[in-house]
């Protein structure tokens, strides 16, 4: 069993993202932006967003952290983000998810710029992604993608099974180990909460990708010996032995599930690291793409 570390492969990628800007910087160029809005003060978010800035000073980028009250209303964001897509000087940004209840998260997505969307929401990204064409990649299916390749798993003609079907992994993820590539080209089932007989069908895998967040949900009896397991799930768990109180668990029964697979990734310390790596990608990409 290897385990696909996360922090290690994400770290790495930093460090390219770093040596590319430190060479944008040396010719006299404009070195990438990323902004990060967060409206109220949801701490799970804030911690998030928090660690994206700091994330952006490793590399070398250049990034705003724009804070708006919990009673922001949905026209004063709206307004905030047209003035973010008129700023030649930010690359690409993000708006927080969840917005509180009384903005129309959709409303807020459709309403950002695609070509500065480096969180790969907006529909414009999303079916360029689903046809293969320049995009951005929302950014947890992309560090599964990087993953893949960095460990060299072999895709080709594979039966993946992804469980969860949101449009932020499971959809996307579908696609991408669908389509033609040396790190896709899988076979791949999308199951869900109305999936008739799931174990039946995860026993078939070859790769397995959760992202239900539903607690060792996928246990040692739904996986065949060799499978590569990705799990993406990641749930407080309360625990009064932590300091904490809590732990985080992820998707899969760990413990039992490991021994049988050939690859996996723990949580935490698996997907979670890539996914703010590679929003630092897409935001490179999108610095890149503003040039042409």
């Amino acid at each position: 069993m290897v385990l696909l570390d996360g922090r290690k492969t994400s770290q790495e990628l930093k460090q390219e993202i770093a040596a590319e800007v430190a060479v944008l910087r040396e010719q006299g160029k404009k070195v990438p932006h990323l902004a990060a809005v967060i409206v109220g003060n949801d701490g799970a978010s804030l911690t998030y967003v928090s660690s994206k800035v700091k994330a952006c000073e490793q590399v070398g980028f250049q990034s705003t952290l724009v804070k708006l009250p919990e009673e922001t209303t949905q026209e004063a964001l709206l307004e905030k983000v047209y003035e973010l897509n008129q700023n030649h000087d930010i690359d690409g940004y993000i708006v927080q998810l969840p917005l509180p209840k009384h903005i129309d998260e959709e409303k807020v997505l459709l309403a950002i710029d695609p070509k500065k969307d480096v969180d790969g929401f907006h529909p414009a990204n999303f079916g360029r992604m689903a046809l293969e064409l320049e995009s951005f990649i929302p950014a947890t299916p992309f560090g599964i993608m990087q993953l893949l390749e960095r460990y060299d798993i072999d895709t080709q003609g594979k039966h993946a099974v992804v469980i969860g079907r949101s449009h932020i992994v499971g959809r996307p993820i579908s696609i991408l180990l669908s389509q033609k590539g040396e790190y896709a080209n899988a076979t791949v089932t999308l199951a869900h909460s109305r999936t008739k007989n799931i174990k039946a069908l995860v026993l078939q895998a070859d790769i397995v990708v959760s992202a239900l967040g539903i607690p060792n949900f996928v246990t040692s009896d739904m996986i065949k010996p060799g499978a590569v397991i990705i799990d993406v799930g990641i749930t407080r768990v309360q625990d009064a032995s932590t300091p904490k109180g809590y732990r985080i668990v992820g998707d899969v029964d760990f413990d039992n599930v490991a021994p049988k697979a050939s690859y996996i990734t723990p949580v935490p310390g698996g997907v979670g690291p890539m996914t703010i790596a590679m929003l630092l990608k897409n935001t490179l990409l999108a610095r890149k793409r503003s040039e042409g």
